[in-house]
């Protein structure tokens, strides 16, 4: 069954390329992207097969190594993204893992910004050490501290912006340019913002990762992550420790994720006005002590993420004045939300990040982090934003 690709004679836009980004369709003439479900290929000759193994032929040999489904999803989000590569993964932590362990070495450097999600704090504060890997962690707000760490050469930033769960914003142009001179390559996890709300490779960042579980899937379906970045470090550095180490993502998974991407910028748009909405009538409760959210001016980077944000995401923060047990309260308050760990639903999701999703971290890391008891994530799905308030009312006044 050979397959075509429909390569277009002018540039197009980001919401067109959502749609029609990667499409390659079989002699069939689909009008939906197929799901090529296999493990293997097979070849005509003995000979097809060597040469298919040794580079002298390009073509399809197993799919822990290249998928046809999986390719589609890879070119449509790197398209959209606006980067030249992108390798897809398992699951959003494999594509965070795999993006710093296949360019770092032992006697390296890494330095991240403190505010990160648990599992990635994890990786770059336990994993990285035991294999002899520098670690240097700064507030990720604070130009001078980001002087400081870069004042030495380092192999690798990692970042978060906006963080998990605070919100905060780091100045991408400014970090990229100071890691630069240190020698470093910049990763930068982009889920809160998605590829449709921020570009990092655009603001000087090298890498980005996504779990596009999140909002690239939608739903709550399935995992999925992928890093994006050059041609070069996509083929040469990530591409062998994929293909050696196997985070593979399904060809299903990819065919989710690939159809939603045709959606993500309607939903992000529906997302982030909700969330404003949402956080806006947070900021007139008294219970509420603390509304963290981009959009608002009262946020503490407020300004920056006007300048490098093109809206405000779906996640925001609050901190209760009663702490866990008023915490609590709200999160066995609300009828309509729903509590659970995950984000960039279509159904608002509540969490509390210092017994679910940073628990193992220890009480003073969450602190740095400005996660305190009182402190929950809400991530603002697709309701009807009046419905939302009205829980959310009902709740604190309960």
């Amino acid at each position: 069954m050979s397959s075509s690709v429909s390569k277009p004679s002018r540039t197009l836009r980001p919401r067109t390329l959502a749609v029609r980004g990667g499409l390659s369709r079989t002699n069939f003439r689909e009008t939906s992207e197929a799901m090529f479900m296999t493990s293997g290929y097979v070849y005509d000759s003995a000979e097809e097969a060597e040469a298919s193994f040794d580079g002298t032929l390009d073509r399809m040999v197993y799919s822990r190594f290249k998928n046809p489904t999986v390719a589609m999803f890879e070119q449509r989000l790197a398209e959209i993204e606006g980067a030249p590569a992108c390798r897809a993964t398992a699951s959003g932590m494999a594509a965070v893992h795999a993006a710093l362990l296949c360019q770092v070495r032992t006697g390296d450097r890494v330095v991240a910004s403190k505010a990160l999600f648990g599992s990635c704090h994890w990786i770059i504060n336990e994993l990285l050490p035991r294999y002899g890997v520098e670690v240097a962690f700064v507030d990720g707000t604070d130009l001078d501290a980001w002087k400081a760490a870069l004042s030495q050469p380092t192999a690798c930033v990692f970042l978060e912006t906006p963080s998990n769960p605070t919100l905060e914003i780091i100045d991408l142009t400014a970090v990229c340019d100071l890691a630069h001179m240190a020698g470093a390559k910049v990763v930068v996890d982009n889920v809160f913002a998605t590829p449709i709300l921020q570009s990092p490779l655009e603001l000087g960042a090298d890498i980005v990762v996504y779990s596009a579980t999140k909002h690239m899937d939608g739903q709550g379906r399935c995992l999925g992550g992928a890093v994006l970045g050059s041609a070069e470090f996509c083929t040469d550095v990530l591409g062998p420790f994929l293909r050696n180490t196997g985070p593979a993502i399904s060809p299903f998974n990819a065919w989710v994720l690939l159809k939603g991407l045709e959606t993500l910028d309607l939903r992000m748009e529906r997302h982030c006005a909700n969330a404003l909405k949402v956080a806006r009538f947070l900021e007139t409760r008294p219970e509420v002590t603390r509304v963290l959210y981009p959009g608002l001016e009262s946020h503490p980077q407020h300004d920056l993420a006007k300048r490098q944000m093109r809206g405000w995401g779906s996640i925001v923060a609050i901190e209760l004045a009663g702490g866990k047990p008023a915490a609590y309260k709200l999160l066995n308050g609300v009828e309509l939300i729903d509590i659970s760990n995950n984000l960039g639903d279509a159904k608002s999701l509540i969490t509390h990040p210092w017994t679910t999703t940073h628990q193992r971290l220890s009480p003073e890391d969450k602190l740095s982090m400005g996660i305190t008891e009182g402190l929950l994530r809400l991530s603002v799905g697709l309701e009807d934003g009046d419905d939302l308030v009205e829980d959310l009312a009902r709740a604190l006044e309960s």
